[in-house]
Protein backbone atom coordinates (compact mmCIF):
# COMPACT_ATOMS: atom_id res chain seq x y z
CA UNK A 1 0.00 0.00 0.00
CA UNK A 2 1.52 3.50 -0.71
CA UNK A 3 0.46 5.31 2.29
CA UNK A 4 -1.47 8.55 1.97
CA UNK A 5 1.14 11.47 4.24
CA UNK A 6 3.96 9.71 6.05
CA UNK A 7 5.88 11.83 8.65
CA UNK A 8 9.60 11.61 7.54
CA UNK A 9 12.15 11.21 10.11
CA UNK A 10 15.51 11.10 7.71
CA UNK A 11 17.53 13.83 9.68
CA UNK A 12 18.62 14.21 13.44
CA UNK A 13 14.97 13.27 14.41
CA UNK A 14 16.81 10.42 16.79
CA UNK A 15 20.05 12.38 17.65
CA UNK A 16 18.24 14.87 19.47
CA UNK A 17 16.09 12.68 20.75
CA UNK A 18 18.54 10.73 22.22
CA UNK A 19 20.33 13.54 23.81
CA UNK A 20 16.72 14.27 25.65
CA UNK A 21 16.45 10.13 27.06
CA UNK A 22 20.71 10.63 27.91
CA UNK A 23 20.52 13.89 30.38
CA UNK A 24 16.68 12.62 32.12
CA UNK A 25 15.32 15.92 29.88
CA UNK A 26 12.19 14.22 28.61
CA UNK A 27 9.29 16.36 29.95
CA UNK A 28 8.16 20.07 29.95
CA UNK A 29 11.45 21.06 30.36
CA UNK A 30 14.16 21.17 29.05
CA UNK A 31 16.73 23.00 26.41
CA UNK A 32 14.94 21.66 22.98
CA UNK A 33 11.38 23.51 23.87
CA UNK A 34 13.14 26.75 23.58
CA UNK A 35 15.13 26.41 21.08
CA UNK A 36 12.42 25.11 19.22
CA UNK A 37 9.75 28.43 19.97
CA UNK A 38 13.03 30.29 18.77
CA UNK A 39 13.94 28.38 15.95
CA UNK A 40 9.86 28.31 14.62
CA UNK A 41 9.60 31.91 14.98
CA UNK A 42 13.14 32.76 13.16
CA UNK A 43 11.62 31.06 10.46
CA UNK A 44 8.70 32.84 10.21
CA UNK A 45 10.19 36.17 10.45
CA UNK A 46 8.72 36.82 14.26
CA UNK A 47 10.47 37.25 17.30
CA UNK A 48 8.99 34.49 19.61
CA UNK A 49 6.55 31.40 19.75
CA UNK A 50 4.70 29.22 22.07
CA UNK A 51 4.67 25.31 21.97
CA UNK A 52 1.62 23.29 22.83
CA UNK A 53 0.61 19.71 23.16
CA UNK A 54 -1.34 19.81 19.78
CA UNK A 55 -3.03 21.96 17.24
CA UNK A 56 -6.33 22.08 18.71
CA UNK A 57 -4.62 23.75 22.15
CA UNK A 58 -3.12 26.12 19.87
CA UNK A 59 -6.83 27.70 18.94
CA UNK A 60 -8.31 26.99 22.45
CA UNK A 61 -5.86 29.05 23.63
CA UNK A 62 -5.94 31.74 20.84
CA UNK A 63 -9.57 32.34 21.04
CA UNK A 64 -9.08 32.69 24.45
CA UNK A 65 -6.63 35.71 23.96
CA UNK A 66 -8.95 37.03 20.95
CA UNK A 67 -11.53 37.44 24.24
CA UNK A 68 -14.59 34.64 23.33
CA UNK A 69 -16.50 34.37 26.12
CA UNK A 70 -19.43 31.99 26.62
CA UNK A 71 -22.04 32.10 24.26
CA UNK A 72 -20.27 34.21 22.05
CA UNK A 73 -20.21 33.79 17.85
CA UNK A 74 -17.08 32.42 16.06
CA UNK A 75 -17.37 33.22 11.69
CA UNK A 76 -15.83 30.11 10.25
CA UNK A 77 -15.37 28.28 7.20
CA UNK A 78 -18.06 25.21 6.56
CA UNK A 79 -15.08 22.87 5.29
CA UNK A 80 -12.43 22.10 7.61
CA UNK A 81 -11.12 19.56 9.84
CA UNK A 82 -13.49 19.11 12.54
CA UNK A 83 -11.42 20.35 15.54
CA UNK A 84 -11.31 24.10 14.18
CA UNK A 85 -15.03 24.23 15.34
CA UNK A 86 -14.40 21.94 18.61
CA UNK A 87 -11.82 24.67 19.49
CA UNK A 88 -14.82 26.87 19.24
CA UNK A 89 -17.35 25.09 20.82
CA UNK A 90 -14.59 24.45 23.92
CA UNK A 91 -15.30 28.25 24.72
CA UNK A 92 -18.73 27.74 25.52
CA UNK A 93 -19.20 29.69 22.05
CA UNK A 94 -20.95 28.57 18.20
CA UNK A 95 -19.24 28.47 14.80
CA UNK A 96 -20.97 30.81 12.27
CA UNK A 97 -20.46 28.56 9.33
CA UNK A 98 -19.69 29.97 6.16
CA UNK A 99 -19.77 28.11 2.24
CA UNK A 100 -16.81 27.94 0.54
CA UNK A 101 -15.36 29.41 -2.73
CA UNK A 102 -15.61 26.36 -6.11
CA UNK A 103 -12.53 27.07 -6.85
CA UNK A 104 -10.28 27.63 -3.91
CA UNK A 105 -12.08 25.82 -1.32
CA UNK A 106 -11.48 28.60 1.08
CA UNK A 107 -13.99 30.80 2.85
CA UNK A 108 -16.50 32.49 0.43
CA UNK A 109 -15.44 35.98 0.84
CA UNK A 110 -18.24 37.43 -0.67
CA UNK A 111 -20.51 35.17 1.28
CA UNK A 112 -18.62 36.96 4.19
CA UNK A 113 -19.12 40.42 2.91
CA UNK A 114 -23.01 40.28 2.18
CA UNK A 115 -23.83 38.06 5.90
CA UNK A 116 -21.63 40.99 7.59
CA UNK A 117 -23.34 43.76 5.95
CA UNK A 118 -27.04 42.39 6.15
CA UNK A 119 -26.95 40.25 9.54
CA UNK A 120 -24.92 41.45 11.77
CA UNK A 121 -24.28 45.46 13.13
CA UNK A 122 -22.00 47.03 15.12
CA UNK A 123 -23.10 48.17 18.85
CA UNK A 124 -22.32 51.00 20.80
CA UNK A 125 -19.11 49.34 21.94
CA UNK A 126 -18.13 48.65 18.75
CA UNK A 127 -18.31 45.02 18.98
CA UNK A 128 -20.29 43.40 16.25
CA UNK A 129 -23.73 41.61 16.94
CA UNK A 130 -25.61 39.05 15.33
CA UNK A 131 -29.09 41.04 14.68
CA UNK A 132 -31.35 38.14 14.86
CA UNK A 133 -30.01 36.24 17.92
CA UNK A 134 -28.55 39.28 19.17
CA UNK A 135 -25.14 37.57 20.08
CA UNK A 136 -21.51 39.01 19.89
CA UNK A 137 -19.99 37.63 16.92
CA UNK A 138 -16.29 37.61 18.99
CA UNK A 139 -13.72 36.91 16.24
CA UNK A 140 -13.19 34.98 12.63
CA UNK A 141 -11.41 32.00 12.25
CA UNK A 142 -9.45 32.08 8.70
CA UNK A 143 -8.75 28.00 8.20
CA UNK A 144 -6.03 27.58 4.89
CA UNK A 145 -7.17 24.56 4.06
CA UNK A 146 -5.14 22.15 2.12
CA UNK A 147 -1.97 24.81 2.43
CA UNK A 148 -4.26 27.14 0.16
CA UNK A 149 -4.79 30.71 1.41
CA UNK A 150 -7.92 32.89 0.52
CA UNK A 151 -7.22 36.97 -0.64
CA UNK A 152 -6.35 37.77 2.85
CA UNK A 153 -6.10 41.21 1.87
CA UNK A 154 -9.64 41.88 1.27
CA UNK A 155 -10.32 38.96 4.08
CA UNK A 156 -8.65 42.19 6.51
CA UNK A 157 -10.12 44.94 4.82
CA UNK A 158 -13.73 43.21 5.82
CA UNK A 159 -12.54 42.19 8.91
CA UNK A 160 -11.30 46.07 10.31
CA UNK A 161 -14.53 47.26 8.90
CA UNK A 162 -16.58 45.76 11.03
CA UNK A 163 -14.08 45.08 14.27
CA UNK A 164 -13.20 41.86 13.85
CA UNK A 165 -10.09 40.01 14.84
CA UNK A 166 -9.03 37.53 13.09
CA UNK A 167 -7.64 33.75 13.81
CA UNK A 168 -5.42 31.92 11.23
CA UNK A 169 -5.48 28.43 11.54
CA UNK A 170 -2.45 27.62 9.92
CA UNK A 171 -2.36 24.01 10.79
CA UNK A 172 -2.15 22.57 7.32
CA UNK A 173 0.06 25.45 5.67
CA UNK A 174 3.23 26.09 7.66
CA UNK A 175 5.60 27.42 4.82
CA UNK A 176 2.69 28.61 2.77
CA UNK A 177 2.57 32.35 1.80
CA UNK A 178 0.41 34.85 0.16
CA UNK A 179 2.63 37.25 -1.47
CA UNK A 180 5.47 36.69 0.77
CA UNK A 181 4.48 36.87 3.99
CA UNK A 182 4.03 33.87 5.91
CA UNK A 183 0.50 31.76 6.63
CA UNK A 184 -0.07 32.34 10.27
CA UNK A 185 1.94 35.72 10.35
CA UNK A 186 -0.66 37.91 8.48
CA UNK A 187 -3.55 38.52 10.91
CA UNK A 188 -3.36 38.80 14.38
CA UNK A 189 -2.57 34.97 16.22
CA UNK A 190 -1.85 31.98 14.39
CA UNK A 191 -1.85 28.94 14.71
CA UNK A 192 0.06 25.53 13.49
CA UNK A 193 -0.11 22.03 13.62
CA UNK A 194 2.94 18.97 13.97
CA UNK A 195 0.33 15.91 13.89
CA UNK A 196 1.59 13.12 12.25
CA UNK A 197 0.40 13.57 8.81
CA UNK A 198 1.10 17.10 8.77
CA UNK A 199 3.79 18.77 6.82
CA UNK A 200 6.39 18.39 9.75
CA UNK A 201 5.52 16.07 12.89
CA UNK A 202 6.46 15.89 16.30
CA UNK A 203 3.96 13.06 16.73
CA UNK A 204 1.81 15.97 18.32
CA UNK A 205 2.12 19.36 19.37
CA UNK A 206 1.27 22.97 17.98
CA UNK A 207 2.23 26.43 17.76
CA UNK A 208 0.92 29.97 18.43
CA UNK A 209 2.42 32.98 16.86
CA UNK A 210 1.67 36.64 16.78
CA UNK A 211 3.29 40.13 16.28
CA UNK A 212 1.23 40.98 19.53
CA UNK A 213 3.95 40.83 22.36
CA UNK A 214 0.82 40.67 24.91
CA UNK A 215 -0.83 37.90 23.16
CA UNK A 216 2.42 35.56 23.15
CA UNK A 217 3.27 36.66 27.05
CA UNK A 218 -0.09 35.42 27.90
CA UNK A 219 -0.10 31.96 25.51
CA UNK A 220 2.82 31.06 27.67
CA UNK A 221 1.28 31.85 30.79
CA UNK A 222 -2.18 30.22 30.11
CA UNK A 223 -0.39 27.26 28.75
CA UNK A 224 2.14 26.36 31.49
CA UNK A 225 -0.96 26.59 34.25
CA UNK A 226 -0.58 30.08 34.96
CA UNK A 227 2.64 29.59 36.89
CA UNK A 228 3.26 32.58 38.16
CA UNK A 229 6.85 31.89 39.70
CA UNK A 230 9.35 28.91 38.83
CA UNK A 231 10.01 27.83 42.43
CA UNK A 232 6.68 28.28 43.92
CA UNK A 233 3.31 27.14 42.67
CA UNK A 234 1.04 30.09 43.30
CA UNK A 235 -1.49 30.27 39.99
CA UNK A 236 -2.98 33.38 39.54
CA UNK A 237 -5.99 32.12 37.22
CA UNK A 238 -7.25 28.99 35.71
CA UNK A 239 -4.34 27.62 33.58
CA UNK A 240 -3.83 24.49 30.94
CA UNK A 241 -1.39 21.91 31.53
CA UNK A 242 -0.65 22.67 27.45
CA UNK A 243 3.42 22.31 27.35
CA UNK A 244 4.72 20.75 25.16
CA UNK A 245 7.30 18.22 26.14
CA UNK A 246 11.40 18.24 25.41
CA UNK A 247 11.07 15.04 23.82
CA UNK A 248 8.58 16.48 20.89
CA UNK A 249 10.31 19.58 20.75
CA UNK A 250 13.52 17.72 20.32
CA UNK A 251 12.10 16.05 17.29
CA UNK A 252 10.64 19.67 16.11
CA UNK A 253 14.36 21.01 15.82
CA UNK A 254 15.43 18.08 13.69
CA UNK A 255 12.11 18.51 11.42
CA UNK A 256 12.35 22.51 10.97
CA UNK A 257 15.97 21.49 10.10
CA UNK A 258 14.36 20.04 6.69
CA UNK A 259 11.23 21.88 6.34
CA UNK A 260 12.12 23.20 2.66
CA UNK A 261 12.96 20.14 1.65
CA UNK A 262 9.62 18.88 2.83
CA UNK A 263 7.74 21.65 1.10
CA UNK A 264 9.96 21.52 -1.72
CA UNK A 265 9.06 17.57 -1.96
CA UNK A 266 5.38 18.59 -1.97
CA UNK A 267 5.25 21.35 -4.63
CA UNK A 268 7.48 18.73 -7.19
CA UNK A 269 4.57 16.40 -6.24
CA UNK A 270 2.15 18.68 -6.28
CA UNK A 271 3.57 19.80 -10.02
CA UNK A 272 3.98 16.33 -11.63
CA UNK A 273 -0.16 15.06 -10.12
CA UNK A 274 -1.34 18.11 -12.23
CA UNK A 275 0.80 17.49 -15.30
CA UNK A 276 -0.10 14.06 -15.44
CA UNK A 277 -3.23 13.96 -14.45
CA UNK A 278 -4.84 16.86 -16.41
CA UNK A 279 -7.43 15.68 -18.61
CA UNK A 280 -7.99 12.23 -17.85
CA UNK A 281 -11.43 11.53 -16.62
CA UNK A 282 -13.03 14.49 -15.17
CA UNK A 283 -10.55 14.86 -12.97
CA UNK A 284 -9.80 18.77 -11.68
CA UNK A 285 -7.88 20.39 -9.04
CA UNK A 286 -8.12 23.31 -6.45
CA UNK A 287 -7.38 26.19 -7.70
CA UNK A 288 -4.12 28.42 -6.25
CA UNK A 289 -3.82 32.09 -7.23
CA UNK A 290 -0.35 33.50 -8.02
CA UNK A 291 0.01 35.48 -5.41
CA UNK A 292 -0.15 32.35 -2.99
CA UNK A 293 2.60 29.79 -2.94
CA UNK A 294 0.80 26.58 -1.39
CA UNK A 295 3.01 24.01 0.32
CA UNK A 296 0.69 21.56 -1.30
CA UNK A 297 0.25 19.74 1.68
CA UNK A 298 -2.26 17.16 0.98
CA UNK A 299 -2.76 16.73 -2.76
CA UNK A 300 -6.77 15.88 -3.41
CA UNK A 301 -8.37 16.16 -6.86
CA UNK A 302 -11.88 15.68 -7.49
CA UNK A 303 -14.20 13.56 -9.29
CA UNK A 304 -18.01 13.25 -10.48
CA UNK A 305 -16.79 9.49 -9.57
CA UNK A 306 -15.27 9.80 -6.20
CA UNK A 307 -16.62 6.94 -4.13
CA UNK A 308 -15.80 4.61 -6.96
CA UNK A 309 -12.56 5.58 -7.51
CA UNK A 310 -11.80 5.57 -3.83
CA UNK A 311 -12.82 2.37 -3.28
CA UNK A 312 -10.50 0.61 -6.19
CA UNK A 313 -7.56 2.94 -5.04
CA UNK A 314 -7.59 1.54 -1.38
CA UNK A 315 -8.48 -1.66 -3.25
CA UNK A 316 -5.86 -1.87 -5.15
CA UNK A 317 -2.34 -0.49 -3.08
CA UNK A 318 -2.91 3.18 -3.44
CA UNK A 319 -4.13 5.00 0.20
CA UNK A 320 -6.97 7.32 -0.74
CA UNK A 321 -9.43 9.78 1.35
CA UNK A 322 -12.06 11.77 0.84
CA UNK A 323 -12.71 15.06 2.00
CA UNK A 324 -13.76 16.38 5.37
CA UNK A 325 -17.47 16.22 5.80
CA UNK A 326 -18.79 19.86 5.82
CA UNK A 327 -19.07 20.88 9.79
CA UNK A 328 -22.78 21.71 9.14
CA UNK A 329 -23.32 17.60 8.19
CA UNK A 330 -21.89 16.70 11.81
CA UNK A 331 -24.58 16.35 14.13
CA UNK A 332 -23.32 18.73 17.14
CA UNK A 333 -23.24 21.82 14.10
CA UNK A 334 -25.86 21.02 12.19
CA UNK A 335 -28.37 23.56 14.07
CA UNK A 336 -25.17 26.38 13.48
CA UNK A 337 -25.71 29.42 11.22
CA UNK A 338 -24.61 28.20 7.91
CA UNK A 339 -24.31 31.19 5.67
CA UNK A 340 -24.38 29.49 1.39
CA UNK A 341 -26.12 30.09 -1.74
CA UNK A 342 -25.54 26.68 -3.39
CA UNK A 343 -23.97 24.43 -0.27
CA UNK A 344 -20.38 24.50 -2.49
CA UNK A 345 -19.36 22.37 0.40
CA UNK A 346 -21.10 20.03 0.01
CA UNK A 347 -20.67 19.78 -3.60
CA UNK A 348 -16.96 19.25 -3.01
CA UNK A 349 -17.13 16.92 -0.38
CA UNK A 350 -18.93 14.94 -3.01
CA UNK A 351 -16.26 14.85 -5.25
CA UNK A 352 -12.75 15.18 -3.43
CA UNK A 353 -10.56 12.49 -2.06
CA UNK A 354 -6.76 13.10 -1.45
CA UNK A 355 -3.78 10.82 -2.71
CA UNK A 356 -0.53 9.80 -1.86
CA UNK A 357 2.04 12.66 -1.64
CA UNK A 358 4.53 11.83 1.37
CA UNK A 359 7.38 13.57 1.03
CA UNK A 360 9.68 10.76 0.64
CA UNK A 361 7.19 9.10 -2.06
CA UNK A 362 9.32 7.96 -4.93
CA UNK A 363 9.16 9.01 -8.65
CA UNK A 364 8.24 4.93 -9.08
CA UNK A 365 5.36 5.84 -6.88
CA UNK A 366 3.92 8.61 -7.87
CA UNK A 367 3.56 6.98 -11.61
CA UNK A 368 2.18 4.04 -9.75
CA UNK A 369 -0.73 6.21 -8.58
CA UNK A 370 -1.32 7.82 -11.87
CA UNK A 371 -1.00 4.63 -13.43
CA UNK A 372 -3.69 3.23 -11.31
CA UNK A 373 -5.74 6.65 -11.64
CA UNK A 374 -5.32 6.26 -15.13
CA UNK A 375 -6.73 2.47 -15.43
CA UNK A 376 -9.86 2.99 -13.77
CA UNK A 377 -10.69 5.73 -15.76
CA UNK A 378 -9.76 3.28 -18.98
CA UNK A 379 -12.50 0.53 -16.93
CA UNK A 380 -14.67 3.52 -16.62
CA UNK A 381 -15.21 4.02 -20.28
Amino acid sequence: MIPLSLPNLAGKEWEYVKQCIETGWISTAGSFVDRFECEFAEYLGLQSSVSVVNGTAALHIALQLLGVKHDDLVIMPNVTFVASANAISYMGATPILIDIDKDSWQMDLDLLETFLSNDCRLDSSDVLVHIKTNRKIRALMIVHVQGNICDMDKLLKICDAYKLPILEDAAEALGTKYKGKHAGTIADIGCFSFNGNKIMSTGGGGMIVSHNANYQKRAKHLTTTAKCDPLTYFHDEVGYNYRLVNVLAALGVAQLEQLDCFIASKIDTAKYYRENLKGVGDIGFQLIEDCVQSNEWLFTITTSSMQELLDYLNTNGVMSRPFWIPMNQLPMYSNCIYVNNDDISSNIHSRALSIPCSTSISDDEKLEVVTKIKGFFTTMN
